[in-house]
């Protein structure tokens, strides 16, 4: 009987279909026994004895995969791979998969939630007001800003399509490969990088985490920014540098941010004592549909490789490349 590792949590709470796809095929599983999100060692010293892997965000390493002899397969449920060594699954001949359009629109939703607590200090105010102050605080409407959006693609794109309601005014954007067809949906004006941190109000990321990415927000970036600026990281922990973000905060520059992903999570650091900083528990893709789109289209590739079906989903050739850059 072929077994399957479940390491991404939470699973199958909201929706059990991906555990009954299984027991269907007479596959076994496991899911994550420890709870969180495992180390490097920990997922090393699980996953010697299973065939394929329904991932998360833990580090999948050379080493995990030196681990794991028997292992063919990894589904990855979300879209971001900075934290799977292609090259070496590569080499062992262990095929990777992933779900990139599943968690897109509940991360484009959450981010529009972020811009609007931002712009209105929402999350200020209840901070307050279970501290018993009540203070009612100025905020901007989203119509009257200048947005920068870097990044435009599966996620970018979306927030651009429900901001739409707004009547934004000014949208700066940036992107590697720009796609200009969007420009016959959308009003936008295509920056460079460095504009967009100087003109914008708002900036939202929505870039994958890659060598030229780590680190693209430094301190020199920030205080470029205007002084009320707001900055919104739903993409990946490490785009922006988050001591520079602390210490920036901390000297009273920017209006705000919000981050909902972290180089180490859980996040324990310091800006959590940055009133004005709204911080989220890499939840951009929690909501109930897509969580269960992403867990059931990741299972179904890993049931597809187990009784030898081709697969849908296979990682694009384009991403092993990103990595070999890196090499």
């Amino acid at each position: 009987m072929p077994k399957v590792l479940i390491t991404t949590i939470p699973f199958a709470e909201r929706n059990t279909f991906p555990l009954e796809m299984l027991q269907s095929n007479d596959i076994d599983y496991v899911i994550n026994p420890l709870g969180k999100k495992l180390t490097e060692t920990e997922l090393a010293e699980m996953i010697g004895d299973f065939d394929a892997l329904v991932a998360g965000t833990e580090p999948i390493t050379d080493y995990v995969l030196s681990c794991a002899p028997r292992l063919k397969h990894i589904s990855r449920v979300g879209i971001g791979l900075d934290s799977v060594d292609l090259l070496a699954a590569e080499q062992r001949g262990i095929k990777v998969s992933y779900t990139p359009d599943a968690p897109a629109p509940a991360v484009a939703e959450l981010t529009l939630g972020l811009m609007l607590s931002l712009l209105r200090s929402v999350h200020v105010a209840n901070t307050q007001m279970h501290q018993g102050q009540w203070k009612r605080h100025f905020g901007r409407r989203l119509a009257e800003i200048t947005v920068g959006i870097i990044g435009v693609g599966r996620i970018g794109t979306r927030v651009l399509r429900r901001m739409r309601g707004f009547g934004t005014p000014r949208i700066l954007v940036n992107d590697i490969l720009p796609n200009l067809e969007l420009n016959r949906e959308f009003k936008l004006e295509w920056a460079a990088k460095e504009d967009i941190y100087r003109q914008a109000d708002l900036i939202s990321l929505h870039v994958p985490l890659t060598p030229q990415t780590h680190n693209m927000i430094r301190k020199e970036h920030l205080l470029s920014m205007k002084a009320d600026a707001l900055i919104v990281n739903t993409s990946r922990g490490g785009i922006i540098n988050e001591q520079d973000l602390l210490e920036v905060l901390q000297s009273g520059h920017l209006g705000g941010a919000a981050i909902d992903v972290f180089d180490q999570e859980p996040y324990q650091g310091d800006l959590t004592k940055i009133e004005r900083c709204l911080l989220t528990s890499h939840m951009g893709s929690m909501s109930v549909d897509c969580r269960t789109r992403m867990e059931i289209e990741a299972t179904e590739e890993a049931v597809r490789f187990l009784t030898g079906h081709p697969l849908n989903s296979l990682v694009p050739e384009t991403e092993y490349n990103i990595q070999r850059r890196k090499r």
